[in-house]
């Protein structure tokens, strides 16, 4: 579109410039050519008097001699006889034809006669005997177009400057018109590619803006689809799956009997549908959403929260907790609900996969760009930790629907940060979820891939040993 413009400027305003350019330069040609036979007239209607006086030979040669042109050799004159047998009189040198003088005698009137080098102006002039003279005057074709060039070179600069000028502001327009349609365009691929967060500036002419605030409303709309979506999701994580973590390790201290069998198996069948719902839920729709300024939450807040929530279960089986690095509000641009999903994942993943009586800890690190969660175990450790990382992966494990640490990584890759796994100080598994403080969603595979190291120095003692294992 943008060239497209250019061209059709440069179409038209050419075709401007032809069309005014070329009569105005002839125009000006002729002004030139009217003003040299003007000024030439008006010098040769200077011997009239003279001619009118005398026709006496050494007093028009003198007459002639005084006179600009005639000292130039520019200036002649024709006298003709004054009876049949007379001898007509010339003065000067001639350069027209005696045709033409003859014809100029007819008329009665000023002629002009091209001849070598220019043109002669034959200027007609009574005598007092009745007859007529003329009066030639040599005009250079110098000074017919004199000024003639000058004034289409002019002609053609300011052409030039209006094609270029032109052209410029049909650049400029064009790239006001393209960049808000290319900024849509893009828009339009990250929102198909999943990326919820593309929004379009809301500028340009008035048809763009009107596309550029449909398009905004329009990913809002999906953003919140999806938000619903993934909300309800996520209720059926917190209001089913805790329960039922509850209810099997409950379940799981009743001892042998037939209804003790017939509760384990009751819950692990309602597990295994609850699984289900997850699975379909999760994987039908991407799970990024929109961050905007001011969105986030309190990640001490919620971990104190998730805590309180987790701390009886804790207590009924003998674990001890440890939290740290909650003392002070943490911001990070997380959605609550989303971080609430992560926390009970990590934790869910604790109570399910060790022993009654393991301990466990929470360390929150604050940095400039980043916070870090730590979530370690003193359990018996993850085997592979890039398996568990898998998607849908859940490692053969009883109970596990393999979405808890894709839920965390998700969580955490929104933000431009990732999720590892290694040896936690306390003997078993550390969790460390890092969250990107900028927002950045471009980028964020290969920025965790290129800054790891960097961003586990910035973790503490904790984090450190997590990279060193």
């Amino acid at each position: 579109m943008r060239w497209a413009l250019v061209k059709v400027s440069l179409a038209v305003t050419a075709m401007v410039v032809v069309a005014f350019a070329v009569p105005l330069g002839l125009v000006v040609k002729e002004m030139a050519r009217d003003r040299a036979f003007s000024n030439a007239e008006r010098r040769a209607a200077g011997l009239a008097p003279v001619l009118a006086i005398t026709t006496d030979r050494q007093e028009l040669d003198k007459a002639v001699a005084t006179t600009e042109d005639g000292a130039a050799g520019r200036l002649a004159v024709h006298v003709p006889a004054e009876d049949s047998g007379g001898t007509a009189l010339e003065i000067g040198t001639r350069r027209a034809d005696a045709e033409e003088l003859a014809v100029t005698r007819r008329l009665g009137r000023a002629s002009i006669a091209e001849v070598p080098g220019g043109f002669a102006l034959l200027q007609p002039t009574a005598l007092s005997s009745g007859q007529v003279a003329v009066v030639e005057l040599f005009v250079p074709e110098g000074e017919v177009t004199n000024g003639v060039a000058t004034a289409w070179l002019v002609l053609a600069g300011v052409g030039l400057a209006l094609i270029v000028g032109s052209v410029a502001v049909a650049d400029r327009l064009g790239v006001r018109m393209v960049q808000p349609a290319q900024r849509l365009a893009g828009a339009a691929h990250d929102l198909g590619e999943g990326r919820l967060g593309a929004r379009v500036p809301e500028e340009g002419p008035p048809e763009l803006k009107s596309a550029a605030v449909a398009f905004n409303s329009m990913a809002d709309q999906v953003v919140q689809l999806l938000a619903n979506e993934r909300e309800l999701a996520a209720d059926l994580s917190h209001r089913l799956r805790t329960p039922l973590t509850v209810l099997r390790l409950n379940a799981a201290s009743l001892g042998s009997g037939p209804a003790a069998e017939q509760t384990r198996a009751a819950v692990e069948q309602l597990e295994r549908e609850v699984d289900i719902i997850i699975r379909t839920a999760r994987e039908a729709k991407p799970q990024t959403q929109a961050t905007g300024p001011g969105a986030g939450c309190d990640a001490a807040e919620v971990v104190r929260e998730r805590m309180e929530f987790w701390s009886a279960l804790a207590e009924d089986e003998g674990r001890r907790v440890r939290v740290a690095g909650i003392e002070r509000p943490v911001r990070i641009p997380v959605a609550r609900p989303e971080l609430v999903a992560a926390l009970d994942a990590l934790l869910g993943n604790v109570f399910r996969h060790t022993a009654e009586g393991t301990a466990f800890s929470i360390d929150v690190h604050n940095g400039d760009d980043a916070v870090i969660v730590l979530v370690s175990d003193a359990g018996a450790g993850i085997a592979d930790p890039a398996a568990a990382l898998a998607r849908g992966n859940s490692g053969g494990r009883p109970g596990s629907t393999g979405l808890g640490l894709d839920i965390v990584r998700r969580m955490a890759e929104a933000t431009g940060g990732d999720v590892a796994i290694g040896h936690s100080v306390l003997g078993g598994t550390e969790v460390r979820v890092w969250i990107g403080l900028d927002g950045r969603r471009q980028g964020a595979t290969a920025g965790r891939r290129g800054h790891r190291p960097a961003r586990r120095r910035r973790g503490g003692t904790g984090t450190r040993r997590a990279a060193d294992a």
